[in-house]
């Protein structure tokens, strides 16, 4: 695929503007086990977060360089988002639907049985708005990793006019992250079982989505709540040189 000359330079350069942009907001979260937190020195895992679409600015500003792979479109629109995450210190996989989106889910797995955590969007990238589809169900059943749906909130934002109503947090906001605890899909389960994991994922994301929704807008205080921290910015490529097989060619 070909980048546009300022793809990469732009990525890098944004990475260092959004991360000085996201300092303004008063930022927490909660998890009821430190393992589940990637931040943790105690993390366990790996993990599949799961979150809806439209917060993807969220995690994308607080937990780089925690060892966490996704997926991005390879269309052109998703060059720039796709460089400032890379630079933000996430490792990417780039496919979709009808380019290379088997592929590089094959290379999501490995790297998850590789020690990564794995982020999905599990409406994404077309929707409908937060409904889950089974492409998060199937990586769990066939990663053996459990999913914490990973619920966001955001007291003010700016919304996009797209299907997600993607969020732009404003300066100076209250963004809140609650976890859900972990859910476990066997392996080898027909479609009409996995449909009910999906149901029962769905329901533990709306449910956490809910109480993260409420609990910015109220900015009570949480016992056992977390202040996201702001590391300083590494602004270099997300490269696991224990394992350069997870590498792609023209994704890095």
């Amino acid at each position: 695929m070909k980048l546009t000359f300022l793809t990469q330079p732009a990525g890098l350069f944004g990475s260092y503007v959004y991360h000085r942009y996201s300092s303004t907001w008063d930022a927490r979260y909660w998890t009821g086990k430190p393992e589940h937190d990637p931040k943790s020195r105690v993390v366990g895992g790996p993990f599949i977060y799961a979150f809806w679409h439209e917060y993807i600015l969220i995690p994308v500003a607080f937990f780089g360089h925690c060892k966490i792979a996704t997926l991005t479109s390879k269309h052109r629109d998703a060059e720039f988002g796709t460089y400032l995450s890379q630079h933000m210190g996430f490792k990417i996989f780039r496919g979709s639907t009808n380019h290379g989106g088997t592929e590089a889910l094959r290379h999501l797995l490995r790297a998850g049985k590789e020690g990564f955590h794995m982020a999905m969007m599990p409406d994404g990238p077309k929707g409908p708005r937060r409904q889950m589809s089974l492409g998060t169900i199937y990586a769990a059943s066939r990663s053996g990793l459990p999913i914490l749906a990973t619920g966001m909130g955001i007291s003010s934002a700016w919304r996009v006019n797209s299907w997600d109503r993607f969020a732009i947090p404003k300066p100076f906001a209250r963004v809140r992250i609650f976890l859900a605890d972990a859910l476990f899909v066997p392996n080898h389960l027909k479609r009409a079982e996995l449909e009910d994991y999906r149901a029962e994922a769905e329901r533990r994301l709306t449910e956490v989505t809910r109480i993260a929704e409420e609990w910015a807008e109220s900015g009570d205080f949480r016992p056992g709540e977390v202040v996201m921290d702001h590391r300083p910015m590494q602004l270099k490529k997300y490269f696991h040189e224990e394992n350069p097989s997870l590498q792609q060619n023209g994704d890095f």
